[in-house]
């Protein structure tokens, strides 16, 4: 123990609010660290006799007995602890023994640690007035307390019970809690009474009732104690309740904040988010809410800046009531109506802050005169009290939201204003949210819309359905894309895409690489070489080289491209990491393709192989992107094989088979994108195709020209043989002149009459003007003034160049 700073003697204090307190009727001693005493007051000169000079600066154990009659502790076991207490065998001054109760704290002040010993002088012996003390302690105690006999019957309620109540004790003695409270409440209280005294332990309950007299619901904290007499018996129980409503109440704001936070904005739907709002606040916070917001928002436009003065015309969006479908509604969903400017949704939206107005006769009166079925309806639910609050986000003002009471009697305050302030706050982010998305969304299907084929190009070799489903609004609109592209020799391409992402960014690539890939298909590349070429193009947008490709980091896409041939009946298929398409053969057998899984585009330096198989004319061809397989919530092997079991079953066309595979495969809104293209194959009669040989001699120029002419009569084609001379005449010469053996003719009679010379150079020849004295260089010209088109594709064995010319409607 270590002493203190210096000695004095404590004397009874005069003066102030402690005159009445004697300080003398307790002993109270100082003892250093040392065990030296620092300071002795006059109740301990009134215990022991010794003045505080006889004291003050000796070691306390002079007043000690003796050590076998004492049990205070050494200062080792002293140490650490902050209060001790026990008895002493002391000397009084006179000499005689004196046994004491002491009880000892441990401090600290600015001079070091010491030790304060306090002891009563006197004990006081019981008197016949401590009942009534105690009686009237319990009468006057600040806490709500009734007594209660084994009976459950009350025999003493302090005054705050009386208060709580409502009621004299003398008016609630002998009678059950559930006979002074009609509460369901009363019930749980009683019953926790019988635990307590069956338990002999002490019941925690808490409780939420409306008292009598009592204008709003209280929440209180109930203890219940049991009551026993000297020999254990149980005499009764002890209620205890502590009014908890302040507490209640604010947890129950927190409890609605929270609620709102996880159920507001679930979607990016706007009129279902201010519907959560109506739902959230409805019966907790209102009796009747409605939310109505200014006309230009559901179309995804900005508002006009600052807040709106005036009468304003606002769009009803969502309601919600206590009365089952919201008959005091005025206004219908979608309905805008004008609000002048004196009304609460004006007058709110004008100041920018929330406004509660208490319905009275006076504001009805003036109700009548500009809205009189409001009016009407206020009076008929007893509206009471309005809470109106402006709907702002990011500086722009959206609507208002107005919270109703009739049935609840307690009026809108202050706390409440907070709170309505709070979760429509919440609820304005989030109808903003979905304002912006909405008008991303509508842009980013338009730039779709308007990049996807309008229409299916007019071409004989296959019959062609499509579907295009945008994902749904919390995904976001994608990159799918699909294309049908007419290709020289009466041969299509059928392709099928899907750029990574979502938004406009996906949208914009996708045109773009649709785009690339009907300029790489005009080339007539074979599905593998443009797959190739297409991945260089995604790696140059991926790596920085355009603008837009930076704002949204790497892009990266898969698809799959085929080329089908009518007339050879083959078909060529390559892939970049997308779904293998199905093939349904006339018999209905379903196969999935086994194309060479290649790396989606945008890896870069990795190869591509194309397969290659003959169809059976009127074989099926389903090709699709990842969005109608890839279900969220199911395997993709269930999505494959529900294509199947659809694709087994005959349909009467091709959009019969499209409905029936997303109709099968679809149970909702898709999480992604799909693009379906569904083609059945045609194959060009033999009939159709005439082919001839040509030596390498420019002799076999006038006998091929020959053949052809004959031909045309053949097909009844007159009209194309001036034509069709000038073509052969050219295309045949410059292969015999230019090109390598062997060289053929073939013509082609489809929509349009197609005619090739294939030979077995790789070199292409191009257009050129000639010159006044030149001898040549004009015949690819005429070609292509006098035909629909012109152009040349390399073959396995050279090149072929063609010519199209458009056929006179029967």
């Amino acid at each position: 123990m270590i002493g203190s700073a210096s000695a004095r003697d404590e004397g009874p204090p005069s003066g102030g609010s402690r005159e009445h307190v004697d300080e003398a009727a307790t002993a109270r001693v100082v003892v250093d660290g040392r065990g030296v005493v620092t300071a002795w007051n006059e109740g301990a000169r009134r215990l022991l006799g010794y003045r505080a000079p006889e004291v003050v600066g000796r070691h306390a154990a002079r007043l000690l007995a003796d050590a076998a009659h004492t049990h205070v502790p050494d200062a080792d076991a002293l140490t650490g602890l902050r209060r001790w207490s026990g008895t002493a065998t002391l000397l009084h001054r006179d000499g005689h023994r004196l046994t004491v109760g002491l009880l000892a704290h441990h401090r600290a002040n600015d001079a070091g640690d010491d030790w304060l010993l306090v002891s009563p002088v006197a004990r006081p012996a019981p008197t016949p007035e401590d009942d009534a003390f105690v009686r009237r302690s319990f009468a006057q105690a600040p806490y709500t307390m009734a007594l209660y006999d084994t009976g459950l019957r009350l025999r003493w309620a302090n005054a705050d019970m009386e208060r709580v109540m409502g009621l004299p004790e003398e008016e609630m003695r002998g009678l059950r809690v559930t006979e002074i409270v009609l509460d369901p409440e009363s019930e749980r209280t009683e019953e926790g009474m019988r635990t307590a005294l069956e338990t002999g332990r002490l019941q925690e309950l808490g409780a939420a009732l409306r008292l009598a007299g009592h204008e709003r619901e209280s929440a209180w904290s109930v203890s219940l104690v049991p009551v026993r007499d000297s020999d254990g018996r149980p005499e009764g129980v002890l209620l205890s309740a502590h009014d908890v409503t302040e507490q209640y109440l604010a947890r129950q704001r927190l409890v609605l904040v929270d609620d709102a936070s996880r159920r507001i904005g679930s979607t990016l739907d706007l009129p279902r988010t201010a519907q959560e709002l109506a739902d959230v606040a409805v019966p907790r916070f209102a009796d009747f809410v409605t939310v109505d917001l200014l006309p230009a928002i559901e179309g995804g436009e900005d508002p006009p800046e600052g807040a709106p003065h005036g009468p304003v015309r606002l769009r009803r969006v969502a309601s919600q009531s206590v009365l089952e479908g919201c008959p005091e509604t005025v206004v219908q969903h979608g309905t805008v109506a004008a609000y002048p400017e004196g009304s609460t949704a004006a007058r709110c939206l004008a100041a920018g802050r929330p406004i509660i107005e208490h319905i009275t006769p006076a504001a009805l009166e003036e109700l009548d005169r500009t809205a009189p079925q409001r009016a009407e309806r206020m009076r008929q639910f007893g509206f009471h009290s309005v809470l109106a609050v402006p709907m702002r986000a990011r500086g722009l003002t959206l609507g208002v939201a107005t919270f109703s009471r009739h049935r609840r009697p307690k009026r809108f305050a202050q706390d409440d204003l907070l709170l309505g302030q709070e979760i429509t706050a919440r609820a304005a982010v989030c109808i903003d949210n979905a304002r912006r998305y909405t008008r991303e969304r509508d842009t980013s299907l338009t730039l779709q819309n308007s990049l996807l084929p309008q229409g299916l190009p007019e071409q004989a070799a296959l019959d062609v359905a499509s579907r295009y489903l945008p994902a749904s609004a919390r995904a976001g609109v994608g990159g799918d894309w699909f294309d049908v592209i007419p290709l020289s020799g009466a041969r299509v391409a059928l392709v099928v895409g899907d750029v990574v992402g979502h938004g406009i960014q996906a949208s914009a690539t996708m045109g773009r690489l649709r785009t690339a890939v009907r300029t790489l298909a005009d080339v007539d590349l074979p599905p593998d070489e443009l797959l190739t070429h297409l991945d260089d193009l995604v790696n140059r947008l991926a790596g920085g080289a355009d603008t837009m490709a930076q704002l949204d980091g790497d892009i990266g896409a898969t698809c799959l491209y085929a080329v089908y041939d009518p007339v050879s009946r083959h078909c060529t298929i390559a892939r970049a990491g997308h779904p293998v398409p199905a093939l349904v053969a006339p018999d209905g057998t379903v196969d999935f393709i086994d194309v060479p899984a290649g790396p989606p585009l945008g890896l870069g330096g990795l190869p591509f192989e194309s397969t290659e198989l003959e169809l059976a004319e009127g074989s099926l061809l389903v090709l699709y992107t990842d969005g109608l397989v890839e279900v969220r919530g199911h395997d993709i092997d269930e999505g494959i094989a529900a294509m199947r079991e659809v694709l087994r079953r005959p349909a009467g066309d091709l959009e019969a088979t499209c409905d029936a595979l997303l109709r099968t495969l679809l149970v909702d809104r898709p999480s992604d994108d799909v693009a379906l293209l569904v083609a059945r194959t045609r194959a060009l009669d033999a009939s159709h195709v005439a082919t001839w040989p040509v030596p390498p001699d420019p002799a076999a120029v006038a006998e091929t020209r020959k053949a052809a002419c004959r031909q045309l009569s053949e097909w009844g084609l007159e009209e194309a043989v001036f034509v069709t001379e000038l073509v052969v005449s050219e295309l045949v010469t410059n292969a015999i002149r230019y090109g390598r053996p062997p060289i053929e003719l073939r013509l082609i009679h489809d929509r349009t009459l197609i005619c090739e010379v294939s030979d077995g150079s790789t070199t292409a020849p191009h257009l050129r003007r000639a010159r006044t004295f030149d001898e040549g260089g004009r015949g690819l010209l005429l070609v292509a003034q006098l035909t629909q088109g012109w152009g040349t594709r390399q073959i396995t064995n050279g090149k072929i160049i063609w010519a199209e010319q458009s056929l006179p409607a029967d």
